[in-house]
């Protein structure tokens, strides 16, 4: 008899919980041993067959600790933590051996790739050795290393059993109270006025029954989509098919780290003797299309030997005991990928009580240890522990559920894990879904497009007879001569973006002035036509929400928000509506909008338009409604690139017009289209904020240094106590502003700022500051009892790829430091 036959399915499943989690994969398991060591105890897992019995089951069990920020790099570690006590605490071996890790590269840019790796790793307290081709060969006797480049080594990666992995969990948490019932299919998830009240389930002897519960927890897996659906609840994830091979025992084979070959889309992994060579494939199989069948469990997916092959082929090359050890195993099973290849954590902002754990992109034994303590933390704390706007189920748009959609997008995002993670890299496949009004004006006059939110968005334009797509590298791209030129034309003479993506939020009614000055940290309460930059925060002083809010009327306002935080930013406000008399609207598909920014902009306005473009006519931070060409628009005096501008905001009926009355206008004046590579280069110089990026909701307000945006007299909103604490206590880090002083060096994010030669953190954001003259970037600083001549008084550096430059730091903006050019 196995052991969940033993220690679960038994009892009388009860008529109420506290919270139900459904999946008994790894994820649910995880879900569940979390909520019972927090002190839930009144916990029940249902699983529809047997534990691990999807996909937890057939997993390689690779534990990596690295990942691409500093907060997913926490929850893996823990994972990894987690996994090598687990086996002390329940008594369930788990398999878990800190074997090591090697990543190979086999071309300069992977090697750069890999480099720059190194120094998150070392950003973020992970041991990690750079290693030559001749000790990984002495690592790993049986490799080929005849064209390897370079590698990095992490030696407390790991591997282990993922089923007995699950299975230690589930036992942690049946022992602190946790009840676990198998062959238990969940039916349906009931809710009442928009909150879970529990859910219905036919049980293992076919009889129907029903748990009422305070909180639900989809941990479905690849059954997760459907079930969501039932509930109105957006899910996006579908299942593709996974192959690994494992070969007859090889002599003399020994204990090996796990060796990962990215470039050949493959890993490796020694266990008992035998070796595994699994594959991320850059065109994956997409299943399951017309559902999974019912008595699906343990269940193998057909062998494709001819899907297999190419990898196969370089394996054979890269370990040659592939070409003689016999095969045991031909392994093909499903497993469920995202349209991001970011798992989802988080409550679904269709449903209150509602969360979600699940689409872990066949990561999921290193990612569930930490995202079951990340959700177990969020739901038991009412907050998530730090920021996980990464893998937040929030960033899910609606319209991504779509089966089509997902079943294009996976085959892609499964090979993504291994493809070269270039800076810009767009995704290719299920676009086009979502156009604004301008995108085939945009096209014509050479936009080359990215995506974000499913949104098509001009991110540079094309020369005439220039080719219309990337050309990836971490040196300069193809298209840096472009965002020059855009850039240039912004800072010197007047540029023109479609910013039509931006989440638009239309809130009114008798209390919006009240709820929205209890949410947001500016003042609120100004005249009409009024436009405030603001935040919202949460009790901790951290910003939920970035965006500005324009009183339209007495009773009315219109609140901004970048267009990839709409979702998050509409749960936010309906979460807090309270008893406030107000109604909450996403408007973002009725207006377009038009930026049209420069020392130039006013020039163009007024030949255009017949209304008072003068600082007395229509003063920055106000908005109005003017003529534009036959036609009209709300003219916003606002800028996110530091230039005297306004953002034009037109009903979508009306866009096309209004685009070629500016267009026209603006000949004379020399005005060029721009894209958001632009728009981020030309913010950056100016140290405006991107939200995901430099502020989170684990930024303190007045760390972030928008301690101006924050108005604590105008009496209490959310987040005022903390705001007022730390006025108290002082700041414990500071945002600053970094521009490297040798011109050639590029930033993105993450690389490491160094201060008198000590690393004390990441770059948050970073792009090219043309106009300033070299690559610029944004980070927080260590400040606890510094005042701000301490700060500056330092020697900064920032590390990239291993190497330190030398760089300029400022607490004010680098560009218009005084904001003249913005004050027109």
């Amino acid at each position: 008899m196995c052991w969940q036959e033993m220690e679960t399915g038994v009892g009388q499943i009860p008529e109420r919980a506290r919270a139900v989690i459904i999946g008994g994969g790894v994820s649910g398991c995880s879900v569940a041993y979390h909520l019972a060591k927090a002190g839930w105890t009144d916990i029940v897992l249902l699983e529809r067959k047997q534990l691990t019995s999807g996909t937890t089951w057939h997993a390689a069990g690779l534990i990596g600790q690295l990942r691409g920020s500093a907060n997913m790099t926490r929850l893996a570690k823990y994972s990894a933590d987690l996994y090598v006590k687990l086996a002390a605490e329940t008594g369930v071996e788990t398999g878990m051996r800190q074997v090591g890790s090697i990543s190979v590269a086999l071309t300069r840019e992977r090697h750069e790739e890999l480099l720059r790796q190194a120094t998150v790793a070392r950003i973020f307290d992970v041991e990690v050795h750079e290693i030559s081709p001749a000790e990984v060969k002495a690592r790993y006797p049986h490799l080929n290393v005849s064209d390897v480049v370079g590698a990095v080594a992490l030696p407390l990666d790991g591997q282990c059993d993922p089923a007995n992995i699950a299975m230690a969990l589930a036992k942690g948490a049946r022992m602190r109270g946790a009840q676990i019932f198998e062959h238990t299919k969940v039916t349906g998830v009931t809710k009442v006025a928009g909150r879970v009240t529990g859910v219905d389930y036919i049980g293992a002897e076919g009889e129907p029954g029903h748990i009422a519960a305070d909180v639900v927890v989809n941990c479905g897996g690849m059954w997760g989509r459907d079930l969501a659906e039932q509930s109105g609840v957006t899910l996006p994830l579908h299942a593709c098919e996974h192959f690994y091979l494992i070969t007859e025992p090889v002599e003399g084979l020994g204990h090996l780290p796990v060796l990962r070959v990215p470039d050949e889309c493959a890993y490796y992994k020694s266990d008992a003797g035998k070796m595994m060579i699994g594959a991320f494939e850059p065109k994956a199989k997409p299943w399951g299309m017309g559902g999974i069948r019912e008595d699906f469990m343990f269940d193998t997916l057909p062998e494709d030997w001819d899907h297999f092959q190419p990898i196969l082929e370089h394996a054979m090359n890269r370990m040659p005991l592939f070409e003689t050890a016999g095969i045991h195993t031909f392994f093909n099973g499903p497993e469920s990928f995202t349209p991001d290849d970011r798992y989802y954590l988080g409550e679904a902002p269709e449903v209150a009580g509602y969360w979600i754990a699940a689409g872990y992109n066949s990561v999921g034994i290193a990612g569930s240890g930490g995202a079951g303590m990340a959700l177990a933390h969020w739901i038991t704390e009412g907050e998530a522990p730090f920021d996980l706007w990464e893998v937040d189920i929030r960033r899910a748009q609606p319209f991504q559920r779509n089966r089509k959609y997902l079943r294009e997008r996976v085959t892609e995002t499964l090979g993504l894990l291994y493809a070269d993670h270039f800076p810009y890299r767009q995704v290719e496949t299920s676009r086009g879904v979502r156009r604004t009004p301008l995108h085939a004006h945009l096209k014509a006059r050479g936009a080359v497009f990215g995506e974000v939110a499913g949104w098509e968005r001009a991110n540079w334009f094309a020369n005439e007879g220039q080719e219309r797509e990337y050309r990836y590298s971490w040196k300069r791209q193809n298209w840096f001569g472009n965002q020059r030129a855009e850039h240039l034309a912004v800072r010197n003479g007047v540029g023109l973006f479609d910013m039509s993506s931006f989440g638009k939020i239309r809130v009114e009614g008798r209390d919006a002035c009240a709820f929205l000055n209890r949410v947001c940290a500016n003042q609120i309460d100004v005249a009409t036509g009024r436009i405030v930059y603001t935040q919202m925060l949460n009790r901790k002083g951290g910003i939920e929400s970035d965006l500005t809010v324009t009183r339209l009327s007495e009773t009315a306002f219109l609140l901004v928000v970048p267009g990839a935080t709409l979702q998050r930013d509409l749960a936010w406000l309906r979460r807090h509506l309270g008893e406030d008399f107000a109604v909450i609207t996403d408007v973002t598909a009725g207006e377009a909008v038009l930026c049209l920014m420069g020392p130039k902009a006013r020039d163009v306005m007024r030949a255009v338009s017949p209304a008072d473009f003068s600082n007395a006519g229509h003063p920055f931070g106000t908005a109005r409604e003017i003529e534009v060409g036959m036609g009209l628009a709300r003219a916003h005096r606002v800028t996110y690139v530091g230039e005297l501008g306004w953002e034009l905001y037109v009903s979508a009926d009306q866009a096309a017009h209004v685009f070629e009355a500016v267009e026209e206008a603006g000949a004379e004046h020399g005005l060029k289209l721009c894209g958001i590579h632009t728009l981020d280069s030309c913010r950056i110089e100016k140290a405006y904020r991107h939200f995901g990026h430099d502020i989170t909701d684990e930024d303190h307000v007045l760390e972030a240094g928008l301690g101006f945006a924050v108005k604590t007299g105008k009496g209490d909103f959310i987040g005022r106590d903390a705001v007022l604490a730390k006025q108290e206590a002082g700041l414990s880090r500071r945002m600053v502003q970094f521009r490297l002083t040798d011109p050639e060096p590029l930033m993105f994010h993450n690389e490491a700022v160094v201060r008198d030669g000590k690393i004390v953190g990441p770059v948050t954001s970073g792009n090219y500051g043309h106009f300033l003259g070299g690559a610029v970037g944004l980070g927080y600083v260590p400040c606890k009892g510094e005042s701000e001549a301490d700060v500056l008084a330092s020697r900064y550096e920032i590390e990239i790829a291993g190497v330190r430059h030398a760089a300029v730091a400022s607490l004010v903006p680098m560009h218009d430091p005084k904001s003249e050019r913005v004050k027109g």
